[in-house]
């Protein structure tokens, strides 16, 4: 090999090696995960390998927050962070964590569901790895992660992804996806056994109502819509109702039987849980966007969108102003709170009465920030 060519191939091999280096920090600090504050009203902090053992020591291993009132009554479950790009379902569930207390009934938080989904993002695709939320006494900051657990964690994918039980055939990178894996197996992959922790939980601890956070794209035919169970229906169609009186337009869905391996079906289907979903809209997560960055996300303004809402391009409208975080979060906010009042009113033995959630509007005037500890 001549000499230049050697000289050639060292300086690509320095620059490369340089590169790695500089780049592993940020992906490094990925794998640290985010500091929640718990509030007075957190009465107990578990972990979700509690529930299945297999996932003990395992990168899908998270966080199980508690929070029990004095009087007996129903238990409920929010689940954020399905997909760690989904950041209003996270933080949704971090301020109840923080803010939320019960005064009858329970209610369990996991904010992360499959926290391998946060120690890795999309560079392709021009992600942050984290935001950043200012708050009164500083500004707190989250990660940005990646729809699905971590190749890392779990590879290879197979070329087709079939679902046990149901025969669904699904595209192989789908064997990482949390909300095509329900009701999950023991002896699974890291993603299976992640949902069967989920499932397990949801049985032993008799959860009355489960309700599973998200964001969709702004183009996505059920953005902005609750998606249940036919269990659920009824409860759903209430709190619908109720919602669209506190002026937050949302739709209403029944969870299609064919589609296996999503929360809201496969958690009816396994358990005697209410079992619902809820989008809202999440610009980062279309295809017509423009740049990717922490703005985007957090702020939720992209021109592309306005124009394709301008052109009626879009099942929900995109203002001018965008859908920023606090909308987000506040819609997730209002939702869970319908869904507990409703509850109550439905089945009273059941109850879960929470104080202490902020309200959409009241989200959007305060800020997020105000409601992070």
């Amino acid at each position: 090999m001549p000499a230049a060519s050697r000289f050639s191939g060292s300086i690509i091999l320095v620059a490369a090696a340089l590169a790695a280096a500089m780049a592993a920090p940020g992906f490094l600090a990925m794998r640290r995960q985010d500091q929640i504050m718990p509030g007075p009203g957190v009465s107990r902090q578990g972990l979700l390998s509690e529930f299945f053992q297999g996932l003990a020591g395992t990168a899908g291993d998270t966080p199980v927050y508690f929070l029990e009132g004095a009087e007996s009554g129903g238990t409920m479950l929010v689940m954020g962070g399905t997909h760690g790009d989904e950041t209003a379902g996270v933080l949704a569930a971090v301020v109840l964590i923080e803010q939320a207390r019960v005064q009858r009934g329970r209610l369990i938080v996991i904010p992360r569901a499959n926290a391998s989904g946060f120690t890795h993002n999309v560079p392709q695709e021009g992600h942050p790895q984290r935001i950043a939320i200012r708050t009164g006494r500083g500004t707190r900051f989250f990660t940005y992660g990646a729809r699905v657990t971590n190749p890392v964690h779990q590879w290879p994918d197979p070329q087709v992804y079939t679902l046990r039980g149901s025969g669904q055939v699904l595209s192989g990178i789908e064997t990482r996806n949390l909300n095509r894996a329900y009701p999950g197996r023991p002896d699974g992959n890291l993603t299976e056994r992640i949902a069967h922790a989920v499932t397990s939980l949801i049985r032993s601890e008799r959860v009355d109502l489960a309700i599973d956070l998200h964001e969709a794209s702004p183009e996505y035919p059920v953005v902005n819509t609750i998606v249940a169970h036919e269990r659920a229906t009824e409860l759903a169609a209430l709190v619908n109702i109720n919602l669209q009186a506190e002026g937050i337009a949302i739709g209403l869905e029944s969870s299609p039987v064919n589609l296996h391996g999503l929360s809201h079906r496969e958690w009816g289907d396994a358990t005697q849980t209410l079992a619902v979903l809820m989008e809202t809209t999440g610009p980062a997560q279309g295809r017509l966007r423009g740049r990717t960055s922490a703005g985007l996300v957090t702020g939720g303004l992209d021109r592309f969108y306005v124009r394709a809402s301008e052109r009626n391009k879009l099942p929900v409208p995109f203002p001018e102003t965008g859908w920023p975080l606090e909308s987000r979060v506040g819609r997730h906010l209002s939702g869970i709170a319908a869904f507990a009042a409703t509850l109550a009113d439905l089945w009273p033995e059941k109850a879960v009465q929470l104080v202490g959630v902020p309200d959409y509007a009241t989200v959007i005037h305060q800020g997020l920030g105000t409601f992070l500890r």
